[in-house]
C-alpha cells in the first residue's frame, strides 16, 4: 500500500530520478532521527561559543535528517539528482499539512546554502536566524519522532 497523501507528488520525483526506492526501514529511520537530535544539542552548543554559522549548518542538518527518516521508514530515499530539495518536496508533499514546522524546509535550505557559500554582500546568521533554525528543527524532530513510534507509516 502507498501513502496517499502526496502520492502524485513522490511518483514524479522516482519518475524524475530524484527519490529511489529502497526496502524500508524503520530502524535506520531511527537511527537517522536520533542523531538529527544529536545534532540539535551541538547546534546549542555551537550557538553558546558564538559559532553561529556552524550552530545553523548543524540545526538544517538536523531538520534534513528528521525530514529523510520519515522517507527512509517508507522506503524512499533521495538520489544524487534529487538532493536535499528531493526530500524537501518529498515530505512538504506528504506530511506538511500534518507537521507545519516542516513548511520551513525551503526557507532553512536557502538561507544555509547562503551561509555556507557567503559573498562580501552576504552577512552569516545572526542570532535569532540560529535560534529559529534550531527551534524549527527541533519541532520536526519532535514530530518525526511521533510519527514513527506510531506505526502508521506505509512503505511506498
Amino acid at each position: 500500500m502507498s501513502w496517499e497523501t502526496g502520492s502524485e507528488r513522490v511518483r514524479e520525483l522516482i519518475s524524475a530520478g530524484e527519490l529511489g526506492q529502497v526496502p524500508p526501514d524503520t530502524r535506520l529511520a531511527r537511527r537517522m532521527l536520533a542523531d538529527a537530535g544529536r545534532h540539535l544539542a551541538t547546534a546549542a552548543a555551537a550557538e553558546s561559543t558564538g559559532d553561529l554559522p556552524g550552530a545553523y549548518q548543524l540545526a538544517y542538518d538536523a531538520l534534513r535528517k528528521s525530514a529523510a527518516s520519515l522517507l527512509e521508514a517508507q522506503g524512499l530515499r533521495a538520489t544524487s539528482r534529487g538532493g536535499h530539495i528531493a526530500v524537501q518536496d518529498a515530505v512538504i508533499a506528504q506530511f506538511g499539512s500534518s507537521i507545519r514546522a516542516l513548511r520551513s524546509f525551503s526557507r532553512l535550505r536557502r538561507a544555509r546554502s547562503s551561509f555556507e557559500y557567503p559573498s562580501t554582500e552576504t552577512p552569516g546568521p545572526s542570532e535569532d536566524d540560529v535560534k529559529d533554525a534550531i527551534r524549527v528543527a527541533a519541532e520536526v524532530n519532535d514530530a518525526v519522532g511521533r510519527v514513527l513510534e506510531s506505526g502508521t507509516l506505509s512503505p511506498w
